[in-house]
């Protein structure tokens, strides 16, 4: 009689599946940073910088140049997903890329639960009843639970879904420039006076606008061809909003006189230029907008939570890939109830707060890890590197830092209690492996 055959071994445990191109990168770039500031910013950098507030998002968007160079050469340098939270643990070992992780996914926790309350402010303009607690809860729900669904099913899906929604972003902030390019008025432009001109605040609420770009890095496992890629999505994604922050600004600051006082500046450039059906229009394209910020926030946040646990320092549940649809399906759905949660209990102005100061501790590591990762890893070839990387990268983490120790110390605590708390749920076990997290 023959022998027993020995028992198959276990199939492998589903994988990521690569399905985001590189154009699909930037556009998940430009829909990870343009969401609901572009709706609600201008106004108050006219309040700060009145009709020189156009040159506060040059500024701003030059400062952020620094830093998106620095993460091009990095995120090229990796095909795994994590984002900053990989850059930080391959720099400055897996104590640090902990806190890089875990803030990183505050961080989009708390930019998306930003975006669902200028979402409920805006549907209310079209319906008054979705502004009541019970229609703020309902609208919350009915988003976050489409957006969970379409992540859920598979990456290709969410990619098209946020390539879709980043045309129909731009399309009527297009229409906008075009339209009121030409009818920028000096007089409405004399009429944007400010006593004491604030530069430095003006360009801390900047922060947050142009915040996002990294996001897209973090899903890094499903693109194609990520270490070629994410430079090129980077740079070019910068100059598409770069442009669009600068022309929306000149326009609203040249055709809404005394806009600093105007609660909605988009829509009352809109009524300007177009009439009543302005209002209607800019709360759809706001809402647009915000959902596809959504859609892409929820395609790419949860990779955080997967990476990390996939590296043994949150629960292994975390990095469970679906048999059928090779997504994350656990990280997506706690990534969505914890959003759920702080949008409700929150306020814009608290959570796109927080969201950009834990951003800058972030963005700080990432350029700092740069120089680090050339001196540990001289061998290895990034898909883009800097030039003058040695001048650029500290005058990066010196912008950083500028903006950080700007902030009061009530925003320092809020901070430090963050970090604390991912002291705590951590497990910190990331020592007794060695390399990237597998996808």
């Amino acid at each position: 009689m023959a022998p027993p055959s020995a028992p198959l071994p276990p199939p492998p445990p589903p994988r990521l599946v690569r399905a985001i191109g590189r154009y699909d990168l930037t556009a998940a770039v430009v829909n990870g940073v343009i969401g609901s500031a572009i709706f609600t910013m201008p106004a108050s950098q006219a309040a700060l910088t009145g009709a020189w507030s156009p040159l506060a998002a040059l500024a701003a968007g030059v400062g952020v140049l620094a830093i998106v160079l620095c993460f091009a050469e990095v995120a090229s340098r990796f095909p795994d997903a994590g984002g900053p939270y990989l850059y930080a643990r391959e720099a400055f070992g897996p104590a640090v890329g902990f806190q890089a992780g875990w803030l990183t996914f505050w961080i989009r926790v708390t930019a998306l639960a930003a975006n669902l309350n200028v979402f409920v402010e805006y549907a209310a303009v079209l319906a008054p009843a979705l502004g009541s607690p019970a229609g703020r809860a309902l609208t919350m729900v009915a988003i976050v639970a489409v957006v969970t669904a379409i992540n859920l099913v598979g990456v290709k899906q969410a990619a098209i879904t946020v390539n879709l929604f980043t045309v129909a972003k731009l399309t009527p902030l297009l229409l906008l420039v075009v339209l009121g390019l030409p009818a920028v008025s000096a007089d409405v432009l004399a009429s944007q006076t400010v006593a004491e001109p604030n530069w430095t605040r003006a360009i801390l609420l900047l922060m947050f606008a142009y915040g996002g770009f990294e996001a897209p890095l973090i899903a890094a496992g499903e693109a194609r061809d990520p270490r070629r890629d994410s430079a090129f999505a980077l740079v070019m994604a910068l100059f598409v909003i770069s442009s669009f922050y600068l022309l929306v600004q000149l326009v609203v600051v040249g055709v809404v006189p005394r806009v600093a006082g105007v609660n909605a500046p988009i829509a009352a450039a809109f009524a300007v230029l177009i009439g009543p059906l302005g209002t209607s229009l800019a709360a759809a394209a706001a809402m647009t907008s915000i959902y596809g910020y959504a859609t892409g926030n929820t395609l790419q946040s949860p990779r955080v939570l997967y990476s990390m646990a996939a590296s043994g320092e949150l629960p292994s549940l975390l990095a469970r890939v679906h048999a059928r649809y090779k997504t994350p399906h656990v990280a997506i759905l706690v990534y969505a109830l914890v959003t759920l949660a702080v949008a409700w209990t929150g306020t814009f102005e608290s959570t796109a707060t927080l969201s950009a100061i834990v951003r800058l501790v972030t963005y700080g590591l990432t350029c700092a890890a740069l120089l680090v990762l050339r001196r540990k890893r001289p061998l290895d070839a990034p898909g883009f590197r800097l030039a003058g990387a040695e001048l650029i990268a500290p005058l990066a983490v010196a912008f950083c830092l500028w903006l950080l120790l700007s902030r009061s110390f009530a925003q320092a605590w809020a901070l430090l209690l963050m970090m604390a708390l991912g002291e705590l749920v951590g497990f910190r076990r990331a020592s007794r492996r060695e390399g990237p997290p597998p996808v």
